[in-house]
């Protein structure tokens, strides 16, 4: 797969919030990955945003409106059918409202500790844990039908300014030089 010149048939987003300890997941009753749990997500609508839309489907979803929403990556689909999709991912530590059953999905709570990967995409266990632990991420795969054939996943190195100088020493004081 040569994904220097690959460009998606969709754009897409997934929300995961993370309250108290817990995530709020959902399991899908219709469309892609139909009976698996994932995050509340969906297609983005002509014009809109990765952002707009990652809380407009999860408030048709599952009846709650993400806060302290953030984006942390981007997944990459390729298929073997031909069907292509680009997934923003957000992170949401807090949210509005009571989740709730709709037609697309069933809100389930997990602790942390407890994701059900094993009901989940295959890719999910490669990516989901950074996510949580507050990295950043990019990630490609591809797959045939529900089997993963090929993974890479890659996290962003995030360099923070760190003061060289001890403490109460200042760069613009002239150094005292001794004769």
């Amino acid at each position: 797969m040569d994904w220097s010149t690959w460009q998606p048939r969709e754009r897409a987003n997934l929300c995961f919030i993370v309250k108290d300890g817990r995530i709020l997941l959902i399991r899908k009753k219709r469309g892609l990955g139909a009976g698996k749990i994932n995050g509340p997500g969906g297609k983005l609508d002509p014009g809109e945003t990765a952002l707009a839309s990652a809380i407009r489907e999860t408030q048709e979803e599952i009846g709650v409106t993400p806060l302290e929403i953030e984006e942390r990556g981007v997944l990459h689909f390729q298929f073997t059918d031909g069907y292509s999709l680009h997934c923003a991912v957000f992170l949401a530590r807090d949210c509005c409202g009571k989740p709730v059953e709709t037609a697309e999905a069933a809100p389930l709570w997990f602790d942390l500790g407890a994701i059900p990967y094993h009901e989940m995409w295959a890719d999910d266990r490669h990516w989901l844990p950074h996510l949580l632990a507050g990295q950043r991420f990019q990630a490609w795969f591809e797959f045939d039908g529900d089997r993963m054939l090929t993974k890479d996943v890659r996290l962003e190195v995030i360099l923070e300014s760190v003061r060289k100088d001890p403490p109460g020493e200042s760069c613009d004081e002239t150094p005292q030089v001794s004769s």
